[in-house]
């Protein structure tokens, strides 16, 4: 069987450097290129004849890589976060219009979308819901998608939305962002890399479902799987529970 090749963009980054670890590692993909700011990243493809491209880079170009990783004939993995919805969908009609497939995950640690799923499951039986999600200090961008994509489950999930009280913040932002009526808590601090709890309220009684990333290699089973599952896809599919 042929080995699966791959090209890292962004590695020289830290989830960039581990990703051409576990890249290098896997014994069914070819770790055959890797690009970071300054690189021709369509060139490369190209000329490596890259057939999965990992991006692990920036809100700011992730848009721009994708649409060169896509009209260049390879398939993304997509790490970056940032991404708004309307993004996502241009990027799925990319897809389709090249007839190709894609992954976008916003967490790729396998127990991160256990969470999420298990989340969403409680949200059936506990509507009063809030998310709390903690990162480094480096981490650009808040919410996290993990955080927003959660917050979207549970929304769809619940079968009822909690009245709403009056509140006052005496600090503004003292009750965190909203989506889909669900409150959202970012904290960035050294020494974190990736979790994030779920917190549950109900009669006299909570219920807390959370998960913790303690290194970046947690999520590299999931980009490793991701490389592999992308070239059966014939969409971009946005989560990777789509791959379990």
């Amino acid at each position: 069987m042929s080995l699966i090749r791959v090209l890292i963009n962004g590695s020289r980054g830290r989830m960039g450097q581990e990703s051409v670890k576990a890249v290098t590692e896997d014994p069914e993909l070819d770790l055959v290129a890797q690009t970071d700011l300054g690189d021709n990243l369509s060139d490369t493809i190209k000329q490596a004849q890259a057939q999965v491209v990992v991006d692990f880079t920036t809100a700011a170009v992730v848009m721009e890589n994708a649409a060169a990783i896509i009209e260049s004939g390879a398939r993304p993995v997509i790490g970056t976060s940032g991404l708004l919805p309307e993004q996502v969908s241009k990027l799925q009609e990319l897809c389709e219009k090249h007839n190709n497939g894609g992954v976008i995950a916003p967490n790729f640690a396998v127990g991160a979308v256990l969470m999420m799923k298990y989340a969403q499951d409680a949200a059936k039986y506990f509507p009063n819901a809030e998310v709390i999600e903690l990162h480094h200090d480096r981490k650009a961008d808040a919410p996290s998608g993990t955080a927003i994509k959660t917050a979207n489950l549970l929304a769809e999930s619940r079968k009822s939305v909690p009245a709403k009280i009056d509140e006052k913040e005496i600090l503004p932002g003292a009750r965190g962002a909203e989506s889909q009526d669900i409150r959202i808590h970012s904290v960035r601090l050294p020494g974190l890399v990736a979790h994030q709890e779920v917190i549950f309220g109900g009669q006299s009684q909570t219920l807390k479902i959370r998960h913790d990333s303690i290194h970046r290699d947690s999520f590299m089973p999931g980009v490793c799987l991701a490389c592999k599952k992308v070239m059966h896809l014939k969409e971009l599919v946005y989560g990777l529970e789509h791959l379990l």
